[in-house]
């Protein structure tokens, strides 16, 4: 079936009924920029759009700056007054795209909001830095946070992972090699409609339907990227520690939040992630947004919507992180 964008651009396949798109998400579903991520020159251009054109936060009350210290590289934002807690934040774009500059306002908001120190991970992208380059580069952002606790005024025992999209993958594999290691583990994992399984990629039905923002085709592109050299997506090879959803022992993994829209593409993944979590005894949170498609946080902040959901999330947060009394 052929199907348009509102602004006659053609879309591939069938796409979500836009009936099933809250009201206040349809624009931003409808107009949302989408990068062909199969295309090298358009990755680039994308990349050093969200590096460098991206307006920075300025929000009351956190200082942002970016950091560089040995093999951690980081973009930190320090609230003035901080709680003593602190978020290792990872950013999403599906493996291939973006940057930290693209999440100032959310991580900035937070920071305010919540008084947690956030540490925003600059991690290099695929395809040409692959599975494990980019979960080695958040583990040495996890250090430098421990490093430097005493100097950002944050306790050890209070700092939270999180990440959005593929950024939220990330986290949720950092999580799981952390439970293996000796030494310290986060408080709390708080992921935002995370990136958890290659085999939604591998499945080639779902490219039928041409989900808002993020489809399975640039899925399958992204999943390729992380694993190029190691294994191809839905492979029976492909490790863990890339795609957290294979994880078969969740247990002894922190309390849990998660969040996704109800017609995103990763939405029963992620479902499915948070029901094994339960079952394996961890505490966890699924909130689901009806009629959100992907990004929904990124691209339509201000509505009200989305502004009640992302109230809650960090609700969630501070408790997970309050020191207790």
């Amino acid at each position: 079936m052929r199907s348009l964008y509102r602004d006659g651009r053609e879309r591939s396949g069938e796409h979500v009924d836009i009936e099933r798109v809250d009201p206040q998400l349809v624009d931003m579903a409808l107009h949302s920029p989408r990068v062909d991520v199969r295309r090298p020159v358009l990755r680039r251009i994308a990349r050093l759009g969200s590096r460098h054109l991206l307006p920075r936060a300025k929000v009351d009350g956190v200082a942002v700056r970016n950091v560089r210290s040995g093999p951690a590289r980081l973009r930190l934002y320090a609230p003035t007054r901080p709680n003593g807690s602190a978020l290792l934040w990872i950013h999403g774009g599906g493996m291939v795209i973006g940057a930290p500059r693209q999440d100032d306002r959310f991580c900035a908001e937070t920071a305010r909001e919540l008084g947690i120190t956030i540490a925003s991970a600059d991690y290099r992208l695929a395809p040409e830095y692959p599975y494990p380059i980019p979960h080695q580069d958040c583990m040495a952002v996890w250090g430098w946070l421990h490093d430097n606790a005493a100097g950002l005024r944050i306790r050890p025992d209070r700092i939270a992972i999180g990440g959005g999209s593929a950024g939220a993958g990330l986290a949720a594999s950092l999580v799981h090699t952390l439970r293996d290691q000796d030494g310290p583990r986060p408080v709390a994992q708080w992921l935002l409609y995370p990136m958890l399984d290659d085999r939604t990629a591998a499945d080639t039905s779902l490219d039928d339907l041409d989900h808002f923002v993020w489809n399975n085709t640039a899925n399958r592109v992204g999943w390729s990227a992380l694993l190029r050299g190691t294994a191809v997506p839905g492979a029976a090879d492909v490790p863990a520690e890339a795609a957290p959803a294979r994880r078969e022992d969740l247990t002894g993994l922190p309390p849990t939040w998660i969040g996704v829209g109800d017609i995103d593409l990763f939405h029963d993944e992620d479902a499915a992630y948070a029901r094994r979590l339960r079952d394996a005894g961890v505490r966890v949170r699924l909130d689901v947004l009806r009629g959100a498609p992907h990004g929904f946080e990124n691209l339509a902040p201000r509505t009200a919507l989305v502004r009640d959901f992302i109230r809650s999330a960090r609700d969630w947060l501070a408790a997970a992180t309050d020191p207790p009394a």
